[in-house]
């Protein structure tokens, strides 16, 4: 089966405080730690683990952008760290930004509008 198929459903309970209860059978298989995402998709929320280094992710195109630009060496690495820094508050504005779309003020943008290739 491919990743995105369900394997199996289980509904779960919303407290009077609006909070749920991760099964433990899937807190495990997923390799929850302390800190999920919660992100709005359409007419769902995707729940998902957050990972200790998530500006990994954007290493690759970080580093391939800047040896574009002529960077090497130690400034090379100098301005990689820099750059690094930058992902986490973007993300944040991006999430602010989304839950204020959810509340109606403000553009919304799609998965692909924002993550395609630049043409």
């Amino acid at each position: 089966m491919s990743r995105g198929t369900i394997l199996e459903r289980k509904t779960i309970h919303i407290s009077g405080k609006r909070q749920i209860t991760i099964p433990q059978k899937y807190f495990e298989a997923l390799g929850f730690g302390k800190e999920a995402e919660c992100i709005l998709q359409k007419n769902m929320i995707l729940i998902k683990p957050v990972r200790e280094n998530t500006s990994g992710e954007f290493a690759e195109e970080i580093l391939a952008d800047l040896i574009a630009q002529g960077f090497q060496g130690e400034l090379l690495l100098q301005k990689f760290k820099e750059e690094q820094k930058k992902v986490r508050p973007a993300v944040e504005k991006m999430l602010e930004m989304a839950t204020e779309a959810a509340k109606g003020n403000g553009e919304f943008f799609s998965y692909d509008e924002i993550f395609s290739e630049q043409e």
